[in-house]
Order: structure tokens, then C-alpha cells, then sequence
């Protein structure tokens, strides 16, 4: 076995790799950029070597700078990950000329998947079933939407180089097909450096079902059963499960011979995963192979008892498989949910800051968490914004899905934006408790995925109220009686105006402490509350219920966990809102750091809520601005080509003059 490599990545799939490695006694070197100078996988590697600036293409995607530090370390073999040059062949190669061992399949491998239209010819040939569409090297713009017109709307275009839904539209209608077209070879450029689309034909209520397969270098290939995949947003997986939710034996075995015939029919050496869109009538069609390990690798993990990163290894190493295909048996279902910081609410923005506060569930026999971050640790704009991987494990489906709903309520984050309360909201839907799955499914439940069904309760504004009024009147220890901020006077304790916001609804309590508790005044409203407040947080008696959770200040906001709820209101101060000279009235501003790639409307028009308004990059994903009302577009203070910084005015904007 190796005795030390080096692990081409960052974050949480370098971490996962070094566990394995501190597990089997390999050492393990860390590559990082200036950004990542403190990351957890620098932290937990042997040795670290930096490798150049923040973005990607100077650090990540330098394959001179890590084929140099592993050099240096005297690294037998370098474990890619996913992304960045984990299915680059002209990478492999380096690795091979260098005489450092690729962990992963061959570079003919690569290039055969890697080109989804090359890969479509050699999968017709190999007899594995294929989704209508055209394939081809033309890429004129009508040419294109001629194919289109004759496939039948509704058609998906698809990056031929891409992977992880960029460079991805659905278009419903010819009408919409240039602009979509354009769209998606923007966003394969700048994420694959290649533009090149195909256009397949939709199908409709399909679900995505990927078969895991692994090859060794003896011409043995197994698979590991399938992962339902089919939870996503902009084609994007959201949350994975295996297996497959009412998969039956025979299509089970249908799929992986597929699976398998596909690997085989390019030489395909260590973890693979080959991708179909399964229709509502039971057939399957081939979309494409993933040439590398996958994000949701441990959910195959969990209900096969196997170490795929072990298998990896082992089979770089030139050992033969672990196993033959009828030692492996299915055991159990896991389920997977990927805890990002982005504002689901918003469109699913990325959000970026430090992680102030930092609680993950607590890894046992049935819950495991995958995570690239601690808390202190930043997320920038440089990177994918995963912060962990929650994976659950039971005898049934049912009783995972009970696991993650209770993993999910144990996640606790503070200084960015997550979709925790989302993931939340979307494994108690009736589509996924029930298994009605498809990719279309968040489109679907989005009523019941609406923020407001989060809203908080009278005894949810009272807790936060008798929180806040709890910090204006802490003392020091060393505090005299005339010190005290407690609201005492001669004549009793006075109320203390608490003003709070929670949902762009404002309400002012007042708060009375009194011997025991407060009475908090929300209106009309009298509550008393018994109890105590503290530094982890509270436990407070409010009618015959009793609250407890946790509380975290990050500046205005108060974030409270508790009572199966996560929440956060808006602490107003009247003196410091008076103060503030930082509103920018109807303008729309900028959620993230990034550049803007195309406006879309001409100042002086006039627009209805919703209406695309811009176009920004940022994390090699296109995201779109809409009018927030109807009104009148006065002018940009940014131009197409423009990086602009988180916060800064985009548009000036004018509400309410829309006819």
C-alpha cells in the first residue's frame, strides 16, 4: 500500500480522504490556497504545501503546482476528489509522466465520458439505452434550435463538458431557446472552459437514479447497487438516498449490467458512477458517467459496509477488488442531505462569512457528518459553499427519514446563511415521506416549502423579547446595586421596550421582569413567563409548554434554536436605527461578490415584479436579479464585465410606477 499521498482538493471530500488515509496509516499532504491557509483539511493533513491565490485557476486547477508539492513530499499517489481536476485527463497523464499514480480510472476513461456527445456514440455502440436528442458537433445557434423543434419541447440543453448542473436549462418552447442556449454556453465556459452543448429530449416526471460502479485493474467490475438522486433544484442534487425508493429486483439488475457494460466498454479502473433518467413507465436511459468518486458516495457506504476511498486505494495500488458482485449485499437505507451556505428564500444565493457558531449532530452508529469546516472557519466566494454533509442510517426508509429530520434540527449555524431550515421543511413534505420523487419534486411541494410556514408563534416572539431584555439587563460581577441595568426602580421593575423583526413583520414587547419570570405585553397580549435564562441558553415556562434551546447574538441578529424551530429575528435599536445612514431606498444591490455578466433591461424601462432585471456570476453558477415590485428601472450603476463586492448597488430602482 501507498505510504503517502497528496490529495488535490480542499474541504470537506480532502478531509474525508485523510480519515481514511489516518485509518489504513497513510500520511497525507494538503495542498492550499492563500483562502484556504487555515482550513480544516490543512489542519488535519501531515504536511500542507500552498499552491497559489484564492481563485481555482491559480491554486486548484495549477496541475504543475501540485504535481511540483507532491515532488517535494515524495507523494507516491495523488487522490483527486470531485471537482476541479478530478476528471481532467490531460491531469491523469501529467501524473503518469511524473511517475505518481492517478487515484482514479484511466485517462482514455476520462476523455471517453468526459465529452457527453462522445460518450452518447459510445454508449449506442455498447447497447446501453439513450434519452432522443442530438448529439452531434454542430453548435450553431439555429442549427440547434431546428434539433429542438424536431426532439419535441419540453428539451433540456446540456454543457458536453459539464457536471453539477452548470451549464443546464430546461426550455419549454422554441421561443425561449437562444436565450437559454446563450445562458448555458456562458456558464460552460467559465466552469469547463468549454462551451460545447447537446439537447436532449425532457422527459417528463423523471426521476435520476445512478448506479455506483468500480473496476480494478484484473478487468473485474462490480456495481454497488443504485442512489436516487432525484431531489434537485437547477438540476443541482439536494438530497440522495439509496437505494431506491420502490426499485425492484429485475430493474435493479437491469440498471447495473447497463452500469457495468458501460464501464467495461471503456476500461474503466477504480470509482465510477453512470447516471440515468428513469421514467414514470420503468424504462431508464443513459445520461452520463461521472468518472470520479460522488458527493453522495456515503449513502452507498452506509448500506453496503463499505470504505470506497479504501476501495480506491487498494485498487490504484494494483490489488483486485475488494469484492466480487455476489458478496455484496444491500443492508438497510441511508439517506443524505447537503448543508450549503446559500439562502434558499433568495433563490438559493450563495452566502459568504465566518462562521461565528457551529453545531453539527453528533456522529453515532446511525448518523455521520462529512464536514470541510469548524466553527471560526470562513466560507468565501472562491468555492463551492458546502459546509457539511449530513448522512443517516436504519433498518428502513422510515426510520432514516425520522433521523434526518432530528440530524437537520441539530445543525446550528450562525454567521452565514444556510438552507438547513429548507431541507427541514422538504423531508417533511408529502412527496418525499411518501417516495413520490421526481426532479421536479421542489417545483412541486413549493407551497409547502414556503419560508412563511416557518413563521414564528406568540410564545416564539416571547421567548426572543424576554432573550433580548435578559442582555440589556445583565451586570457585572462586581457591580453595585446602583449599577444594575435591571429596570429597578422605587416604585417596582419598569417594562422594557423590546422591537423585533422576524419575517418583515416588526413588533414591539414589553418585557417586565418579575419574581420568577417577566410578563411580556405583545399588544393586547399578556404572557407570563417563568424560568431562567443563561449563556448556553434558555428553559422557559410559557402557559403548560416549556421552551428550551439555545440562543446565539450575532450582532442585530438573534438566532433561537428550540421546540423542533430554528429562528431569527432582527434586533432593532431605536437610537442606532435613527442613526443609520446606509439605506439605499429603492435600489437593488448586489448579494454576493461577483460579476455581472448581462444587463437585460434598458434604463428607463418600466418592469413588473419578477422581471429578470440581470444577470450575475458568481461560483461559476449564472444567478438572476428580478424586479422586487413593479416599477421603473432608473439606471445601472454596474456595466456587463464589472466584478462588483457583496452589498454594492447594482440598480437604481423606483417601486410602484409600473402601469
Amino acid at each position: 500500500m501507498f505510504n503517502k499521498i497528496l490529495i488535490a482538493n480542499r474541504g470537506e471530500i480532502a478531509c474525508r480522504v485523510i480519515s481514511t488515509c489516518r485509518r489504513l496509516g497513510i500520511a497525507t499532504v494538503a495542498v492550499y490556497s492563500d483562502a484556504d491557509r487555515n482550513a480544516r483539511h490543512v489542519r488535519l493533513a501531515d504536511e500542507a504545501v500552498h499552491i497559489g491565490a484564492a481563485p481555482a485557476a491559480e491554486s486548484y486547477l495549477r496541475a504543475d503546482a501540485i504535481l511540483e508539492a507532491a515532488r517535494r513530499t515524495g507523494a507516491q499517489a495523488i487522490h483527486p476528489g470531485y471537482g476541479f481536476l478530478s476528471e481532467n485527463a490531460g491531469f491523469a497523464r501529467a501524473c503518469a509522466d511524473a511517475g505518481v499514480v492517478f487515484i482514479g480510472p484511466p485517462a482514455s476513461a476520462i476523455d471517453a465520458m468526459g465529452d457527453k456527445s462522445a460518450a452518447k456514440a459510445l454508449m449506442q455502440a455498447a447497447q446501453v439505452p439513450l434519452t432522443p436528442g442530438y448529439h452531434g458537433e454542430r453548435q450553431e445557434p439555429d442549427f440547434l434550435r431546428a434539433q429542438a423543434d424536431a426532439i419535441g419541447y419540453p428539451v433540456l440543453i446540456k454543457a458536453s463538458a459539464g457536471g453539477g448542473g452548470k451549464g443546464m436549462r430546461k426550455v419549454e418552447a422554441s421561443a425561449d431557446f437562444e436565450a437559454a442556449l446563450a445562458s448555458c454556453q456562458r456558464e460552460a465556459q467559465a466552469a469547463f472552459g468549454n462551451a460545447h452543448v447537446l439537447v436532449e429530449k425532457y422527459v417528463e416526471r423523471p426521476r435520476h437514479i445512478e448506479i455506483q460502479v468500480f473496476g480494478d485493474s484484473q478487468g473485474n467490475v462490480v456495481y454497488l447497487f443504485e442512489r436516487d438522486c432525484s431531489v434537485q433544484r437547477r438540476h443541482q442534487k439536494v438530497l440522495e438516498e439509496a437505494p431506491a425508493p420502490g426499485m425492484t429486483p429485475e430493474r435493479r439488475a437491469a440498471m447495473g449490467k447497463a452500469a457495468t457494460d458501460a464501464a467495461r466498454a471503456v476500461g474503466y479502473v477504480g470509482a465510477g458512477t453512470v447516471e440515468f433518467i428513469a421514467g414514470p413507465d420503468g424504462d431508464f436511459y443513459f445520461m452520463e458517467m461521472n468518472t470520479r468518486l460522488q458527493v453522495e458516495h456515503p449513502v452507498t457506504e452506509l448500506i453496503t459496509g463499505t470504505d470506497l476511498v479504501e476501495w480506491q486505494l487498494r485498487v490504484a495500488f494494483g490489488e483486485p477488488l475488494p469484492r466480487a458482485q455476489e458478496q455484496l449485499q444491500i443492508h438497510g437505507h441511508a439517506l443524505e442531505a447537503r448543508l450549503y451556505a446559500e439562502d434558499a428564500d433568495r433563490g438559493f444565493l450563495p452566502s459568504t462569512g465566518t462562521l461565528r457558531h457551529l453545531r453539527l449532530p453528533q456522529a453515532t452508529a446511525h448518523v455521520r457528518v462529512d464536514a470541510g469546516v469548524e466553527q471560526g472557519d470562513a466560507i468565501t466566494p472562491y468555492y463551492d459553499p458546502m459546509i457539511a454533509k449530513l448522512i443517516v442510517w436504519d433498518m428502513d426508509r422510515d426510520r432514516a427519514l425520522q433521523r434526518m429530520q432530528r440530524a437537520l434540527l441539530d445543525c446550528q449555524v450562525v454567521g452565514v446563511t444556510t438552507n438547513a431550515a429548507f431541507l427541514r421543511r422538504l423531508v417533511m413534505t408529502d412527496s418525499f415521506r411518501h417516495a413520490n420523487l421526481d426532479t421536479a419534486l421542489i417545483e412541486r411541494e413549493r407551497e409547502a416549502l414556503d419560508i412563511q410556514h416557518n413563521a414564528a408563534t406568540p410564545a416564539d416572539w416571547a421567548v426572543a423579547a424576554v432573550l433580548v431584555a435578559g442582555e440589556q439587563g445583565q451586570a457585572r460581577a462586581d457591580a453595585s446595586a446602583w449599577d444594575i441595568a435591571d429596570g429597578w426602580r422605587l416604585t417596582g421593575p419598569v417594562a422594557r421596550a423590546v422591537t423585533l423583526e422576524h419575517l418583515q413583520q416588526q413588533r414591539t414587547l414589553r418585557v417586565r421582569r418579575m419574581a420568577g419570570g417577566w410578563q411580556v405585553h405583545d399588544g393586547d397580549v399578556l404572557l407570563q413567563v417563568q424560568g431562567r435564562t443563561h449563556d448556553a441558553g434558555y428553559a422557559l415556562q410559557i402557559g403548560d409548554r416549556l421552551h428550551r434551546g439555545d440562543s446565539v447574538r450575532d450582532g442585530n441578529a438573534l438566532h433561537v434554536f428550540g421546540d423542533d424551530r430554528q429562528l431569527r429575528f432582527t434586533v432593532h435599536d431605536p437610537v442606532a436605527d435613527a442613526a443609520d445612514t446606509s439605506d439605499h431606498g429603492g435600489s437593488l444591490l448586489a448579494p454576493m461578490p461577483g460579476r455581472v455578466v448581462t444587463l437585460l433591461v434598458a434604463p428607463g424601462s418600466t418592469v413588473t415584479r419578477g422581471t429578470p432585471l440581470l444577470v450575475m456570476e458568481a461560483m461559476k453558477m449564472e444567478h438572476t436579479l428580478q424586479a422586487p415590485a413593479d416599477g421603473l428601472v432608473q439606471g445601472f450603476r454596474a456595466k456587463a464585465g464589472d466584478q462588483v463586492g457583496d452589498g454594492a448597488v447594482l440598480v437604481d430602482f423606483e417601486a410602484g410606477t409600473a402601469s
